[in-house]
């Protein structure tokens, strides 16, 4: 998507929850990572190399977190 996409998607997501619902996203775009209030990320690899979790918290504790590839792009 385009950066200008995403942030009126992520307007759009922020009016829902302001309503009080709540938004599951699977996503691979950092700024929507960054934006969330929870990450679960799973890896550490794709197909056989993954299914595990590799973290769940914060966005900004996810950047502390060695195992995890997302880290290294937040």
């Amino acid at each position: 998507m385009h950066f200008h996409d995403i942030k009126k998607l992520l307007t759009s997501f922020n009016a829902l929850i302001e309503q009080g619902h709540s938004i599951l996203v699977i996503e691979h775009n950092t700024d929507v990572i960054r934006s969330a209030d929870w990450v679960i990320d799973l890896g550490p690899e794709a197909g056989d190399g993954g299914g595990e979790l590799v973290f769940a918290g914060k966005p900004a504790d996810l950047k502390k977190e060695k195992h995890s590839y997302t880290a290294n792009y937040l």
